[in-house]
């Protein structure tokens, strides 16, 4: 068995959308709007979304990607404040194997033109498996994601 190992790092991504704060909260604690960004992309199939938006609630999703191996996102929402704030802890496993555990918090704010989003993810990245570099750019796509979903 190899050694334990543990790479602690935290990467901040801004945004500005042109849409309201409203409409962007919505587009992360509404179950339908967030299948629409969140769940996977192009050749991944994602099975069991399921969102309970509240403090105390649970988001859980599983996504296959084209080789047949499974991810599996689980969170709990720690703090919410309405058009403003979303906090949250989640893990990663990869197969059965739990990859990462991180703490997020999403601002949002009214900015000239819209909302400006800031997320801040907090991560403990366990035996190499995965790593900040990668989740750094899996976010940056699913916050394109999110643009591309909000309604005009």
């Amino acid at each position: 068995m190899k050694p334990a190992s543990t790479h602690h790092a935290t990467f901040v991504i801004e945004r500005h959308y042109p849409a309201t704060p409203a409409r962007v909260f919505k587009a992360w604690s509404d179950p339908a709007a967030k299948a629409r960004w969140f769940s996977a992309d192009g050749d991944w199939k994602s099975s069991g979304h399921r969102l309970d938006f509240r403090i105390g609630g649970h988001e859980h999703l599983r996504s296959t990607a084209p080789d047949g191996v499974y991810h599996i996102y689980d969170a709990h929402y720690l703090d919410l404040v309405p058009d403003q704030r979303i906090v949250y802890a989640y893990t990663m496993h990869l197969g059965e194997t739990r990859i990462s555990v991180s703490l997020t918090t999403v601002e949002i704010s009214t900015a000239a033109g819209g909302t400006r989003l800031v997320f801040t993810e907090q991560g403990a990245f366990l035996d190499g498996y995965d790593n900040v570099a990668q989740r750094e750019a899996g976010t940056h796509e699913l916050l394109n994601s999110l643009g591309r979903s909000l309604p005009d």
